[in-house]
């Protein structure tokens, strides 16, 4: 897929003219990336955020214990973003790492300030933003208030791709249980 009809594909919703469109392509540039390698860094400010054409990443810390925790998981057509390090130039606190080869375009900082003067431009950036926000609110809140199974059943409803293409461990991690529970969980749902 061409780098007009990707992002095409991720813009086509808004209403853009002709020159507006063009001077959006200009500023992404295509990335392909190796499974573990990171986009992103702990530690390191994020100069780029990314649109996801193909592949699949995961945002990860490290708790107090030294356990790996996947705290978000990326797939086509997804933002790969740390908000809180691109915006405001802070270190971040988790890293975004490759779990298979795959394809993205990224914009740097300096390059997403040009495109800033276009009012659709901003309403799109504020809508992922909000919505990315609501994502994690809501994940946070089942975690806390919800089933494990029920957790997992609403990953496979929302996002089928990612338990068919991502490592039971990080599902499990994700979903705040063990690996042992979630094979229990899946034995429970093929029955």
């Amino acid at each position: 897929m061409n780098q007009t009809h990707f992002l095409n594909s991720i813009f086509k919703q808004e209403n853009f003219n002709s020159e507006e469109l063009e001077l959006i392509l200009m500023q992404f540039e295509e990335v392909e990336f190796s499974k573990n390698e990171y986009l992103i860094e702990k530690g390191k400010v994020a100069s780029y955020y990314y649109f996801l054409e193909t592949g699949f990443l995961r945002s990860y810390s490290i708790d107090t214990e030294g356990n790996d925790i996947t705290t978000k998981f990326f797939a086509e057509n997804d933002i790969v973003i740390d908000w809180h390090s691109y915006f405001l130039k802070k270190p971040c606190k988790e890293s975004i790492q490759a779990l298979t080869k795959g394809k993205c375009w990224k914009i740097s900082f300096a390059n997403f300030m040009k495109l800033f003067n276009i009012e659709a431009f901003r309403e799109v950036g504020r809508t992922r933003l909000v919505n990315n926000y609501f994502e994690l609110k809501n994940h946070s809140i089942s975690v806390i208030a919800d089933q494990a199974k029920d957790r997992y059943l609403n990953l496979l409803k929302e996002k089928p791709s990612i338990i068919q293409n991502v490592p039971l461990k990080h599902i499990a991690t994700y979903l705040g249980i063990t690996d042992t529970s979630l094979s229990r969980i899946r034995k429970e749902i093929t029955l």
